[in-house]
């Protein structure tokens, strides 16, 4: 008889989420909430909510919305949280309000989401994810101890965040994974520079446009050895942030590399003539995107 089914681990994973919001929003409906059309409401009540509980007041509190220029359908939203976590709408919208409502959906989805115990950061947790980067890599279990080995840095890192959630533990990655992608730790690794000490230095560093200037600039040198390298990596950047969007899913690093080299293919069409505007040399540039 149906009446007698075993519920599914999606129907706990929604009673789940349904008893955060009766903790976070005690005034809204949980069964609700994901019909609710205010869902951008919603979503900025949560974080005001989640700051308060943490003693915060400030501007960091605030969820921001960034919607890409566009002539017309299909229209793209995006919705960055206070901790810099990114999301975007994955459905095919109609108009600028209905992009922007889905991607509060889809954001307010996941912080409900990483409020799971599942999603804080254990001992079980750990090793259960050393164990698959170790599957995925060439490595051993006994490069976990090793912090000069990929795996022990992981496993170091996962440690020194013990009781975040995945959200808190992807924003303190951002920087780590944009200096990979970057070059950079390649180069540090090349001057005897532990990844410990890499680690230690870094983490006390947020993601701001000072260090995206500086990653900008390293890309203007790698164009002086590779001419055409900023914009294929834009063409690919682009192409994986429209990818992951479209899936769901968190979107930071790939938005972040697409503002990397925005900023360096303007400054390297600054130094050129004046007579081409720096749009048609953008357009030039991602001419092979679409």
């Amino acid at each position: 008889m149906q009446s007698g089914k075993k519920p599914t681990k999606m129907d706990r994973t929604l009673e789940s989420l349904q008893h955060i919001i009766s903790q976070v929003l005690p005034h809204r409906d949980p069964a609700l909430a994901f019909k609710d059309l205010n869902v951008v409401a919603m979503l900025q009540e949560f974080w005001e909510n989640k700051q308060k509980q943490k003693g915060v007041f400030s501007s960091e509190g605030t969820v921001v919305y960034e919607s890409l220029n566009s002539p017309g359908p299909p229209f793209v939203s995006y919705v960055t949280l206070p901790g810099g976590s990114c999301f975007g709408n994955f459905q095919c919208c109609l108009s600028r309000a209905e992009a922007r409502r889905d991607a509060a959906k889809v954001a307010l989805i996941n912080s409900l989401f990483n409020e799971l115990p599942c999603r804080k950061i254990t001992k079980e947790f750990i090793m259960e994810s050393v164990q698959e980067a170790v599957s995925s890599t060439s490595g051993t279990l006994n490069d976990a101890d090793d912090p000069s080995t990929s795996i022990g840095a992981y496993h170091y890192m996962l440690e020194s965040n013990m009781g975040k959630t995945m959200l808190e533990f992807q924003e303190l990655m951002i920087v780590f994974q944009l200096l990979h992608w970057n070059g950079s730790l390649k180069a540090l690794r090349e001057t005897k520079c532990s990844r410990q000490e890499v680690i230690s230095y870094y983490s006390q560093y947020n993601l701001d446009g000072r260090m995206r200037s500086h990653m900008a600039l390293d890309w203007l040198t790698k164009e002086q050895d590779t001419p055409g390298i900023i914009s294929q990596e834009l063409q690919v950047a682009l192409r994986e942030l429209e990818e992951t969007r479209k899936a769901g899913q968190e979107l930071r690093f790939y938005k972040e590399k697409k503002e990397i080299l925005s900023l360096a293919l303007s400054q390297l069409y600054g130094h050129q003539a004046a007579t081409s505007s720096s749009d048609d040399h953008m357009t030039l540039a991602l001419s092979g995107y679409h």
